[in-house]
C-alpha cells in the first residue's frame, strides 16, 4: 500500500504550513528547507510552479499519491458543479480522512493505520481500504474489540465537530451525513489553481 513515508517537517517547511498538525520544527525554522536556509534569494515563481505547489500541498495534506489524486480529479470533473470544490469534497469523503475528522484518530496517518488494521467498519462491515469512498448516509464505527484502544480513547477526548458528520460517543459510531460544502472544509487549499493545472 503506497504512502508518503518521508520527513514531515521538511514538507511543512516547504509550504510554510503545519499540514501534518502542530510542528515544533516548523515553529523554530519557518522558512523553506535547503542549504542556504532563510538567506536564499528565491526568484519569483512562475504560474505553473504556483499551481503545482498547490496540488502537491493538497496531496500531502490528504496523504494521497499522484495516481489516486489524478483519478479523484477525473471523477470530480465528470460531475456537475464546481470541479475544485467537488475534488476537495471527494478527498474529505475518503474513509481515512473521515475517521480523522470524526476524532477517532489524532492524525490522518494514524487514521490510515486504524483502517488498514481492520479497526473500522462501514455499515457493519469491516473495511480496511483507506481510500474507500463514503456516500451520504454511510455509518462508520469502531469495531467492538477495538473500542478500548488507548489511541482511540485519547483522540476522542480532543475531537472537533464538523457539520457534515454526526458522532455518537456511547456507540463509537458516526454518520457521513453529506459531502461537505467548500466553506465547511478548514484546509487552506486554493483548489482553483489545481483545476487550472490539470486543465492545461
Amino acid at each position: 500500500m503506497a504512502r508518503y513515508t518521508g520527513p514531515k517537517t521538511k514538507i511543512a517547511r516547504k509550504f510554510r504550513e503545519a499540514i501534518y498538525g502542530p510542528d515544533k520544527g516548523l515553529e523554530k525554522r519557518n522558512y523553506p528547507p535547503g542549504q542556504h536556509g532563510p538567506n536564499k534569494k528565491r526568484a519569483k515563481q512562475s504560474e505553473y510552479a504556483t499551481q503545482l505547489a498547490e496540488k502537491q500541498k493538497a496531496k500531502y495534506t490528504y496523504g494521497i499519491l499522484e495516481r489516486q489524486f489524478s483519478n479523484l480529479y477525473k471523477k470530480a470533473s465528470a460531475r456537475p458543479g464546481v470541479t475544485g470544490e467537488i475534488l476537495l469534497a471527494l478527498c474529505e469523503a475518503r474513509l481515512d480522512n473521515t475517521v480523522f475528522r470524526l476524532g477517532v484518530a489524532p492524525s490522518r496517518m494514524s487514521a490510515r493505520q486504524l483502517v488498514s488494521h481492520s479497526h473500522i467498519t462501514v455499515n457493519g462491515n469491516v473495511v480496511n481500504i483507506p481510500s474507500y469512498q463514503l456516500r451520504p448516509g454511510d455509518r462508520i464505527a469502531v469495531r467492538e474489540r477495538s473500542k478500548s484502544l488507548p489511541t482511540i480513547t485519547l483522540a476522542l477526548a480532543n475531537r472537533k465537530k464538523f457539520d457534515w458528520l454526526d458522532w455518537n460517543d456511547s456507540d463509537k459510531q458516526g454518520i457521513f451525513i453529506n459531502y461537505p460544502e467548500r466553506v465547511q472544509i478548514p484546509e487552506n487549499i486554493k483548489e482553483q489553481l489545481i483545476v487550472e493545472l490539470y486543465s492545461k
